[in-house]
Parts: C-alpha cells; structure tokens; sequence
C-alpha cells in the first residue's frame, strides 16, 4: 500500500517529467515542499491534455467516483491493480480518467522487535529523483470534487523487505500511454508492468513521520526524510 509519500523537490525539478505547457504549470511554480502527504490532503496530479501534452490538476488524495452520492468512508486512496479493471469503484476511471502523480519518496512501516512500535522507512530512487505513481482520477459534479487515487501491486524484490505491497511507479517512456484515454484497456496491464521497482533505495527514519496528519504542527518536516541510527536491522 501507500499510505503517506513526499514530494520535497523543487517543481522545477519534477515538471521536467512533463510536457507541461500552461505558464502556471511551467517552472516557475513556487510548490512549498511537503515531507509527509497523506490520504484527504490536496495533492497535484498530471492527466492528458486535449493537444496531447499534460495537464496539471489539483485534487483530493482520496477517490470521489463520479456517481458518488457522499463523500466514500472506505479507504480510496489506494486502487489495487488486481481489482482496478473490475472494481465498481475504479473502473469507470480506469478506462479513461487515468493519471501520473508527482512524487520524490514514500513511506513504509516495521514493527520493532525491541518496543513493538511502528518504525517509519523512507523510500527513494538513487539520487531522490522524482517519479511519478500510476494514479486514476475523478471529478464528482455531485460533490463538487476533483480526487485521485495511487495504483499498487506485489512488492517487488527491494520493498519486500518492508512490505509485501508498493505503489506502481511508472518508468517514463510509457507516461503518455498510461494518460491517454485512446489507449485501450487491454494494452494497461502491460503498460503498468514497466515499474522502476529494482532502482528503489530506502533508510529508517525518525518516528515523528507517525504524527497524526490532524497535528499541522508536527505532522511535516526536513528532517522526516533523514536516516536515523538504529539497533535492530530488519
């Protein structure tokens, strides 16, 4: 699952990912840095534009269908790719409400052998380069709400050490073919096969991550992302 990630890299850094052509979407956004994103927090997303470029949204980390009658009380912020195709609930987005989300790092937990407390680990790629999860998306005309969801699957070989669940992060070359609603639902599955799971890298961090999201003034900073000493290894 993916249940808190970052995305601290300057916008100028992580629009490069992006045919970007709006001038708000260009580099010169001021995009305040945000250690510890979690689910119902407004977060930026990119969708396929009419031109064929991208397109920069803002919405709700948390998915509001379209037929929605009220805000959903299940967990929407993770879509599981088993399922995504056939779910009542992401499959209308699945065919053609399909999105990359910006992102430079996620979070996973451990329990300690020593406390039994929840040891948070910060996930990167080499470098802290930015990515981008497979995500869908949604506009609710209801509830007047726009929402996103982020993608998971099988942990691959580096996340199994944390967790037997990571969200896809999208190699690249396939972006337009993931954002293009013209692209058939049959060539998907193959689409969201070509992951950069084997570059991922990851250090124990402090366990201020695990501040309850409600708490605005513990809940992100700098230091959540450095790595931390610890007794007890994985």
């Amino acid at each position: 699952m993916c249940g808190r990630y970052t995305r601290y890299l300057s916008w100028s850094e992580i629009h490069r990912l992006y045919r970007l052509t709006a001038p708000a979407e260009g580099s010169g956004r001021n995009t305040e840095a945000r250690y510890n994103i979690a689910p119902t927090q407004t977060v930026d997303f990119i969708t396929w534009n009419d031109d064929g470029n991208h397109k920069l949204r803002e919405g709700r980390w948390w998915l509001v269908p379209w037929w929605a009658k009220e805000m959903p009380k299940a967990a929407m912020f993770n879509a599981r790719i088993e399922t995504v195709a056939t779910s009542g609930a992401f499959k209308d987005a699945f065919k053609s409400k399909r999105c990359l989300i910006p992102a430079d790092g996620f979070y996973e937990w451990t329990i300690s052998p020593a406390d039994k407390g929840r040891d948070p680990w910060h996930i990167f790629q080499p470098g802290h380069l930015p990515f981008s999860f497979a995500g869908l998306w949604a506009h609710n005309d209801k509830l007047d709400v726009t929402s996103c969801t982020i993608i998971t699957e099988p942990a691959g070989a580096v996340m199994k050490e944390l967790h037997d669940r990571q969200p896809v992060i999208l190699a690249p070359a396939y972006y337009d073919a993931w954002l293009n609603p013209e692209t058939p639902t049959s060539d998907l599955p193959e689409v969201l096969s070509h992951d950069i799971d084997d570059q991922l890298q990851f250090h124990r961090v402090c366990r201020d991550v695990n501040a309850s999201v409600k708490d605005k003034q513990r809940n992100d900073a700098p230091h959540f992302i450095e790595p931390i000493e610890f007794e007890n290894p994985l």
